[in-house]
Formats: C-alpha cells, sequence, structure tokens
C-alpha cells in the first residue's frame, strides 16, 4: 500500500490511542519516570479550520473540528528543579528529543516569578530545543497565575520541584492543523492534574493561548486551544473570538464529511506574511476608528457587517509602508504585533477579509443548521435561511462554494496562498461533485499547510477521489501529501488521566 492510500486508513479512537500510550509508558519508559509520584497524563488532539482561519484575530465566528490525531503528555514530580522534557518521535525534525529546563530561568534566588519577557529570552535557546518552551510555558504562566495571591513567591504546590515529562504527537508539525495548541493544552491539562491546580476551561484555552503570543512569540488567536480543549467529536467548535465566547458545537451532518490534505509545506504562524496580514488588520481597524468619527467596533473589525464596511472602505489605502502609518495614525491597537517601519502593509485587503469571513461563517453554520434539521421540518419558516427543494446536494453546494470563497481571499487579500495548496484545491474542484467533492480552502494561518475538503461521507467515490488528486498532487510537485481523516473529543471531554505503573 503507497504512503498516500496507507494515509486514508482511519486511526484507532480516542480511548485505544490512550492504551497504547500507556502501554508505552509502562514497558519502554519506565526508567524515565524516576520520580516518587503518581504520572499524570492527557491527550489533546489538532484541529482542522473549516471556516475562520486568520479571521479570529478580528473577532470573528470560526468553525473548527477536533481531528483524530493527538498529543499526549503525561508529568511526573521530581525532587530536584529540573523539568527533564521528552518528545518520542521529534529527533526525525532534525530537534533535540529531550531538552532539560532549570526552575531557575522562570524563578529567581528570592523565589519570585521572573518577568514574562526576561523568561521568554531565558527560554528561546536555539532551534532544536525551542520545542520545549511550549512546555516550560505551559509551567510559567500556571506558576505566575498562582503566585499573584501570594504576592509573586512561588508555592509549595507549585514551583519548588521539576518534573519528568514525556510528549509523544502524531500531529504533523507545521501542517496547519495546530500541533503546537495539542501540545499546549496536553501538558497543561497533565500539569493541571499533576498539581492540583484546575482553571476553568476557558482559561485553560487562553493560559495555553499566552504561552504561544507571550511566551513563544507568535502571534495566533485562541481559537486552536479552546478547540483542542473543548471540541466535540464529530462536531465543529463554534467560537465567536471576542475573545473567546463558545457558541456550541455543530454537529456535522449526516452524509457530509471533513477530510484534511496536508500539502507538507510547512507554514508558522509566527512567519512573516502571516504576522504582516494581522497588522495590516489591526492598521484597517486603526484607520476606521479615527476617520469614521469614534467607531471604536469594541476592538474587533467583525463587529462590522460587509453592507457597512463598504460605507468606511474607501478611507483604507491598498498599500501604506508601516512608517508613513505610524505617521498618519499612532500606535497599533494590538497587544501582540508591532509595526515594521520598513515594511508595506496592506490595510483594505486585510480588514476587508475578516468581514466577508465573518459573514461566510454564519452562513456556513446556518446551512449546517438546516442540514440537520429532519425532513417534515419547514424550512421555509427558518429564522436563519430558508431552502426550498432537496436541501441535501443544495447545502453541500452552498457551503463549498463560501470555502471556495474563503480560499480565493487567503490569497487575493492576505498575500497567504501557497502554489501547492492551490493545485490541491483546484483539483478539487475540477474533480468536483460528480465525484463527492462540494469545497476545499487552505486552513488556518495559511502559506501552505492542510487544505480542508467538504465531500459525501456515503461513498467511496469521494475517497477515490481524494487518493487520485493526491497522487496527481504528487506527480505535479514532487512531495507526497497525506490525508488527516476522522474526529476525536477535545482534552476536557476526554479528561485527565492518571497513569499506574506496573
Amino acid at each position: 500500500m503507497s504512503l498516500i492510500r496507507q494515509s486514508f486508513v482511519a486511526l484507532p479512537d480516542a480511548e485505544n490511542q490512550w492504551n497504547r500510550f500507556e502501554q508505552l509508558i509502562h514497558c519502554d519508559y519506565q526508567d524515565f519516570f524516576n520520580g516518587e509520584g503518581p504520572i499524570a497524563g492527557a491527550r489533546a488532539p489538532g484541529r482542522l479550520d473549516v471556516m475562520g482561519g486568520v479571521a479570529d484575530y478580528s473577532g470573528s465566528i470560526v468553525l473548527e473540528m477536533p481531528i483524530a490525531q493527538a498529543t499526549f503528555a503525561s508529568w511526573q514530580w521530581r525532587s530536584d528543579r529540573n523539568l527533564r522534557i521528552r518528545s518520542i518521535g521529534i529527533g526525525a525534525e532534525g530537534l533535540s528529543p529531550e531538552v532539560v529546563i532549570s526552575l531557575d530561568e522562570m524563578v529567581d534566588t528570592s523565589g519570585i516569578v521572573r518577568p514574562i519577557d526576561e523568561v521568554r529570552d531565558r527560554l528561546s535557546g536555539d532551534a532544536s530545543t525551542h520545542w520545549a518552551s511550549y512546555v516550560a510555558g505551559c509551567f510559567y504562566v500556571m506558576l505566575a497565575a498562582h503566585s499573584k495571591v501570594a504576592g509573586g513567591t512561588v508555592h509549595e504546590r507549585i514551583g519548588e520541584i521539576g518534573a519528568n515529562i514525556l510528549i509523544q504527537s502524531d500531529v504533523p508539525l507545521g501542517a496547519g492543523v495546530s500541533s503546537s495548541a495539542a501540545l499546549e493544552v496536553s501538558i497543561m491539562m497533565a500539569l493541571s492534574e499533576a498539581s492540583g491546580i484546575h482553571p476553568s476551561d476557558l482559561t485553560l484555552a487562553a493560559w495555553c493561548q499566552r504561552v504561544e503570543n507571550l511566551i513563544v512569540g507568535s502571534p495566533c488567536g485562541i481559537m486552536d486551544q479552546v478547540t483542542s480543549a473543548l471540541g466535540i467529536e464529530n462536531s465543529l467548535t463554534v467560537l465567536k473570538c471576542q475573545p473567546h465566547d463558545l457558541l456550541g458545537a455543530q454537529p456535522i451532518p449526516s452524509g457530509w464529511k471533513f477530510v484534511g490534505i496536508d500539502s507538507r509545506v510547512k507554514h508558522k504562524v509566527s512567519g512573516s506574511h502571516y504576522t504582516k496580514a494581522r497588522v495590516g488588520a489591526f492598521m484597517g481597524l486603526k484607520i476606521i476608528q479615527l476617520e469614521s468619527g469614534g467607531k471604536l467596533l469594541e476592538n474587533y473589525l467583525c463587529e462590522m457587517s460587509p453592507a457597512e464596511f463598504r460605507d468606511y472602505k474607501h478611507f483604507l489605502p491598498e498599500s501604506i509602508t508601516g512608517a508613513e502609518y505610524e505617521r498618519l495614525y499612532g500606535f497599533l491597537p494590538d497587544t501582540i504585533t508591532k509595526v515594521d517601519a520598513s515594511q508595506t502593509y496592506h490595510p483594505l485587503g486585510c480588514a476587508e477579509h475578516p468581514i466577508l469571513e465573518n459573514d461566510r461563517a454564519k452562513q456556513f453554520v446556518a446551512i449546517m443548521h438546516m442540514a440537520n434539521l429532519h425532513p417534515e421540518e419547514d424550512y421555509s419558516s427558518s429564522s436563519l435561511r430558508p431552502y426550498y427543494g432537496p436541501p441535501d446536494a443544495l447545502m453541500l453546494r452552498e457551503a463549498g462554494e463560501l470555502m471556495y470563497e474563503a480560499h480565493a481571499s487567503y490569497s487575493d487579500r492576505l498575500d497567504l496562498g501557497s502554489r501547492e495548496t492551490d493545485i490541491l484545491v483546484d483539483l478539487i474542484r475540477d474533480r468536483g461533485e460528480e465525484c463527492g467533492l462540494y469545497g476545499a480552502k487552505i486552513t488556518g494561518g495559511g502559506s501552505g499547510g492542510t487544505v480542508a475538503v467538504l465531500c459525501r461521507e456515503d461513498t467511496e467515490l469521494a475517497e477515490t477521489a481524494l487518493i487520485e488528486i493526491c497522487e496527481k498532487y504528487s506527480h505535479e510537485t514532487g512531495i507526497t501529501p497525506r490525508a488527516i481523516i476522522g474526529s476525536s473529543p477535545g482534552a476536557v471531554s476526554f479528561g485527565a488521566r492518571h497513569i499506574l505503573r506496573g
């Protein structure tokens, strides 16, 4: 069986995946856990961005599916002051598989938690060990939050001893399916169980985002962490990112299926294109706030409808240098990114994309809701959107067109497309409905990564077509793609576990 066809084989369910991880600890890693206490563990999935994507930082509604691939983390306290962190299999990525970080990097000699900027600098390290800053960052964020009630000093409950931390993940790195959030959430869940410090579910997700923004230095929104923590199997997490208003989970309709195709072109949320798109969006927000005579929009562009934006878009330049922006408009209303005076930005396109994407996401979830209604329901009486005629193909078609529109906007407005993902989307569109394929779009931060595909679930035709598309893509690009199929529960519903050593 070819590597492409192998990637279309479904993974075991979450419980069986967990049992395999637990067995690995019992059989192969008993010596690693040389502390005296119990081992706490957790599992957190990656996510497939169906709609919303980079509009999250502008306050959009996003629709995210927790995928079958997940990260597993285990945590055991030890008697010294070292965090001993090992990631199984990460050496294949050219990274150091084990990193030791002293608590002294996060706590000074007086027992006071160090400032976050200092900790970020101390944890930056070299490229081969930088991955461990996600793990140590989770410890630091919880440590800092817990120490606030004690005037900044650490407490014996957390911050005075180190830990053995073992990680295994099958969420592909750089594929745009949020391997970083899966790592952060699994670590934070395991640490929470080990320490007995239990934040609310949304606070846990927000702490993980804080790790990424302020420790690692990636300007991501919160949709990845919320989905990894709170996602529901076979449903799309519906999140209004203002900052994290969880609207519920929309079940995937019968006959619908979402599949990811990893282009194997790695993307980075911390990359320059993503950062420029985010800065451009916040430039657009600030210009509208100033030029409209005080329209504050609660600091979220997506408070504007597309119709309302049309009345204000003439204020926005298609391009502007960072230096010119700062001269005319001053500071950027974003706490995560900064304007680079030497760069050229595109406020019009970068502001228009999230406003249109928010509208597309609303339409998409309305279509899914209608598709889940019983056949005897009177669609025309719905306050969401009326449909007349057979809903099955019609709704798939309309949802798919919204995905194609979103994909085009990534390139046209944000400069976050890529040749390889365009090839995949074009191949999917060419095969089309006759093969059970209805829509496709680049996901997450763009510039490579994974393409999300909407297809029919109840036919082998779609899977056969996707395999053939992947084979043609491989022939055209020389890159072997892989499928990301299936869904699984988020970390909170799966729950933290205690691992008993044999």
